[in-house]
C-alpha cells in the first residue's frame, strides 16, 4: 500500500550510468560518486553503502525529532552503525537486502534509550519505506 504526502518538503535528484560499475551523481552537484560491484577490488563505493550511510543518518534524525517529543535529550555523541546485507532471495530468483542498525547513546538509561529508539523507528522515512519489505534489525549500545 502506497500512502500519498501530504507535502514535499524536499525532493533529491541524481543521475547514475553503468549500473553498479559506472557513477552518481546529484543534480546539484554535491555528491558525486565512482560505483562498483561489493568484492571486486575496483575503486569506488556501493549502492549498499549509500544505503547504509542514509538510513544511518536519518535515523539519527528520526531520533533528534522525536526526542522532544518522547522527553529524551539526544546525545550530541549518538552515534548509529550500519550494515546493509546483500544477498540471494526466493531461491536464488532475485537479490534483497537486510539492515542492522546498532544505535549508541552514552549517558541514557536503558529506558530512555528504547523509548528514543522506538519512537524515532515508527517516523524515520527510512524505517516507513523498508517496514514490511525487508529485514531492519536495532539494537541498542
Amino acid at each position: 500500500m502506497t500512502t500519498a504526502l501530504d507535502k514535499v518538503l524536499y525532493t533529491a535528484q541524481a543521475h547514475a550510468t553503468g549500473g553498479r560499475d559506472g557513477s552518481g551523481k546529484t543534480s546539484d552537484g554535491t555528491l558525486d560518486v565512482q560505483l562498483s560491484s561489493p568484492g571486486t577490488g575496483k575503486p569506488g563505493t556501493n549502492p549498499e553503502q549509500l544505503f547504509a550511510v542514509g538510513y544511518a543518518a536519518c535515523f539519527i534524525g528520526a531520533m533528534k525529532a522525536v526526542g522532544p517529543k518522547v522527553g529524551v535529550k539526544v546525545p550530541d555523541d549518538v552515534a548509529v552503525d550500519s550494515s546493509v546485507s546483500l544477498g540471494p532471495t526466493n531461491g536464488g530468483a532475485a537479490y534483497g537486502i537486510a539492515v542492522k542498525l546498532a544505535v549508541t547513546l552514552p549517558g541514557l538509561d536503558a529506558d530512555a534509550k528504547q523509548k528514543l529508539v522506538a519512537a524515532a523507528h515508527q517516523v524515520c522515512p527510512y524505517s516507513n519505506a523498508t517496514r514490511g519489505n525487508i529485514p531492519v534489525e536495532l539494537s541498542i549500545a
